[in-house]
């Protein structure tokens, strides 16, 4: 009733009706378990949480990860499978996740009526309808053939959205901007994409491309959107190719495979001279790229996210000591996100729990199927 404004009465037929569709249970009063004082014993209530699940998944172009949670958005099950590069075909796309989702729900020992919403990140633009746009060489497509409509049939809520943004979510609702209205996530393994949060509120854009990066393409000392993962072994090898690495240095006598950003890193940290000379370089690259984003965006802070972000302690403290020169604003702060690889599978689950709160009590049928077998 604080909360709310509401009267009693009022309060506890909203609660009833709560209770009718399977949302709510009722506990016993104040006075059954003791915390009775004086006056009317209070009634109790708590969120079924068990009523029905969400769906997160992270549908990335190698893999899917897919996360069963219920109405709280604890995991209850989740898997990851590895997708073939060779077909990456609409048809294979849409299989393969369709796939994933059976395959997470058996895990949970739950079945399609019971799912009340699915989120879906993909490596792509999205809008707020669900849709990419076309891209030249149709990769927006393959990533996001139409698969909001293929779950349409049987979940009564169904979200897209661009992995990176998702990534914003995650930390916003359980990472490094939780009480922060302005942000901006930035996921840096192989390519660089970003997720915008503006005076609280998710920035898509038109086409959903308000966190895309090919804007880096035209930044001197930037390039393009090679994420800082892939952008960190690429250098070293095309070092090893030119003859650049010192004789006798660690990485000299290493095979091709072996030559990445991660070993380099470990050099680095050791103080190894010439791995150094790569952090700075890296460092460098990171602090222009965070001041895009500060001088566009205003936020107050820039997180780094996705695997690579663990390993980028020496990168990011090079490129906090270079920002002021580089942005005119108020410098943002650069954090490094704790979340790791998980940060868009955490971020699907917590924006499928958040449709199901604000969309559950619009859906065309007041009883669903789902709630109702619950009861």
């Amino acid at each position: 009733m604080a909360t709310t404004g509401l009267t009693r009465s009022t309060t506890i037929d909203a609660l009833d009706e709560l209770i009718d569709i399977g949302l709510l249970r009722e506990l016993p009063n104040a006075r059954a378990v003791g915390e009775y004082r004086k006056g009317r014993p209070s009634r109790r209530f708590e969120l079924r949480a068990d009523a029905a699940v969400v769906v997160g998944m992270d549908a990335g172009q190698s893999h899917i990860t897919t996360t069963i949670a219920d109405l709280r958005g604890v995991p209850i099950a989740s898997e990851t499978r590895e997708l073939s590069a060779l077909d990456d075909s609409a048809d294979a796309r849409r299989a393969a996740v369709l796939a994933s989702v059976d395959s997470a729900l058996r895990s949970a020992g739950r079945g399609r009526e019971s799912v009340l919403a699915i989120c879906i990140g993909v490596p792509a633009p999205v809008d707020s309808e669900g849709n990419s746009p076309h891209h030249r060489e149709g990769f927006w497509q393959r990533m996001n053939p139409d698969l909001r409509p293929m779950f349409e049939d049987w979940v009564p809520i169904v979200r897209l959205e661009n992995d990176a943004s998702l990534a914003a979510i995650a930390e916003g609702s359980v990472g490094a901007a939780i009480g922060c209205s302005d942000y901006v996530v930035l996921l840096a393994g192989d390519r660089f994409g970003a997720g915008v949060v503006v005076d609280g509120r998710l920035l898509r854009g038109a086409h959903g491309g308000a966190g895309e990066m090919f804007a880096l393409d035209k930044v001197l000392g930037v390039g393009s959107a090679k994420g800082m993962g892939l952008r960190l072994t690429s250098w070293v090898r095309d070092a090893a190719a030119a003859g650049e690495i010192p004789a006798g240095h660690p990485l000299d006598s290493l095979p091709k495979e072996q030559l990445t950003g991660r070993a380099v890193l470990e050099l680095a940290r050791s103080g190894d001279a010439w791995s150094r000379g790569i952090v700075e370089r890296a460092g460098a690259l990171l602090a222009r790229v965070t001041a895009i984003f500060g001088s566009v965006y205003d936020p107050s802070r820039v997180i780094v996210a996705g695997a690579v972000a663990e390993n980028l302690n020496q990168i990011a403290d090079v490129a906090r000591a270079a920002l002021p020169d580089e942005v005119d604003l108020a410098v943002p702060e650069l954090v490094l996100s704790s979340l790791g690889a998980r940060s868009v599978a955490v971020g699907a689950v917590c924006a499928a729990v958040d449709s199901a709160r604000t969309g559950v009590l619009h859906l065309r049928v007041v009883t669903p199927k789902f709630l109702r077998s619950a009861v």
